[in-house]
């Protein structure tokens, strides 16, 4: 059985200030944003690997019971985020920075053998990006 990665959804506060996000600071291209019976299907992919999608969910869309639940959990940083590879992780850093984002960890070499660094996307979920230690 082979399989492949197609989706990862992430729970955001406003899928437009995400997008805006996503799309302007990081570079991802739109695939998809229509709106179907009432719920919107936004999702990106990376120029590098088009077959994966991030879908920017509206926290609450789907468990709108779960909603307060969800939202304290996605200002306290707790739910889970995306971790990108960056063929240059302190170019990548500066760029990010500024675009006005939460800085979570600025670039270092770490003893497993990559280079990484963090920060908070709009809506408060971690992204990383890590690529080669530096020389």
């Amino acid at each position: 059985m082979a399989l492949m990665l197609s989706h990862v959804f992430l729970e955001v506060r406003d899928q437009d200030e995400a997008l805006a996000f996503y799309r302007d600071v990081l570079g991802l291209r739109v695939n998809s944003d229509i709106v179907i019976e009432g719920y919107r299907w936004l999702t990106l992919t990376t120029p590098s690997q088009p077959d994966v999608e991030i879908v920017l969910n509206q926290v609450g869309t789907v468990y709108p019971t779960d909603r307060e639940q969800l939202e304290a959990l996605l200002a306290k940083g707790v739910l889970n985020g995306v971790f990108f590879k960056a063929d240059d992780v302190d170019a990548t850093f500066e760029k990010i920075r500024v675009s006005g984002v939460e800085v979570l960890q600025e670039p270092i070499d770490q003893p497993y053998g990559v280079r990484d660094c963090a920060f908070r996307d709009p809506s408060g979920n971690m992204i990383r990006f890590s690529g080669p230690q530096r020389s």
